[in-house]
């Protein structure tokens, strides 16, 4: 196996890992939101989302990354993809959750398994494409 693709998939799991760190943010406030308060579905989804988010960025532009690149431009660009992400998870969850009466956990999980994986793909491929491991 190439030193290329070693590196790549010791980046791949380090993202996954630190996804997970971010996903147990999401999950936790999550849960609290949807316990303590009497939101509905969307308010607790996006609240955890943005907390894990910012998690999320922080560590994997540092570590994953390793990105030195322009840190406003890297979050502008990943604001843009939550954007799209954004909107379409929490309509979407809403109308599982609210309407037709999915459990609300089962559904930020498999939102969580789509950003995961969406993420990964749009960080590696439009974020950090031209600044990989820049600042070691």
């Amino acid at each position: 196996m190439s030193t290329e693709k070693r590196k790549e998939i010791f980046r791949i799991i380090k993202f996954v890992c630190f996804s997970i760190s971010a996903g147990v943010i999401e999950l936790v406030s999550f849960a609290l939101l949807n316990e303590l308060t009497p939101l509905s579905y969307w308010p607790c989804y996006l609240t955890a989302l943005i907390l894990s988010v910012l998690w999320n960025f922080t560590l994997n532009r540092k570590f994953t990354f390793q990105s030195a690149n322009n840190i406003p431009k890297a979050m502008l660009q990943v604001a843009l993809y939550y954007c799209i992400f954004t909107p379409i998870t929490t309509m979407g969850g809403n109308y599982l959750a609210e309407t037709l009466g999915w459990n609300e956990y089962l559904v930020t999980g498999i939102n969580m398994v789509l950003n995961l994986s969406t993420e990964y793909l749009f960080d590696r491929f439009v974020v950090f494409k031209d600044s990989l491991d820049s600042n070691s």
